[in-house]
């Protein structure tokens, strides 16, 4: 089973997302390294956000927590959810 974590955006612009996206790159890097993330980027439609998908409850749980996109008001919150590949069983 993995986990999404998935954002709702605050409706900041392009410009205050970009002002912060080096801290949350650097936050989201540690996770990529421990390999604990299998996927993650953002919503394309209107509605903006993000999601991310991760290998532990655990893990999800710290990124949503502490993601700079989060505590800087760009993600106004995340919801953690399970979810199961039926393809990859």
């Amino acid at each position: 089973m993995l986990f999404a974590v998935i954002g709702s955006s605050a409706g900041k612009t392009r410009d205050e997302i970009m002002a912060i996206y080096p801290r949350h790159k650097a936050f989201l890097d540690q996770f990529i390294a421990r390999d604990e993330v299998v996927g993650v980027g953002p919503f394309t439609d209107p509605g903006g956000g993000n999601m991310a998908l991760f290998r532990s409850r655990a893990a999800a749980e710290a990124f949503a927590r502490s993601d700079p996109f989060y505590l800087e008001g760009v993600v106004r919150e995340y919801q953690i959810k399970n979810w199961g590949d039926n393809m990859l069983s």
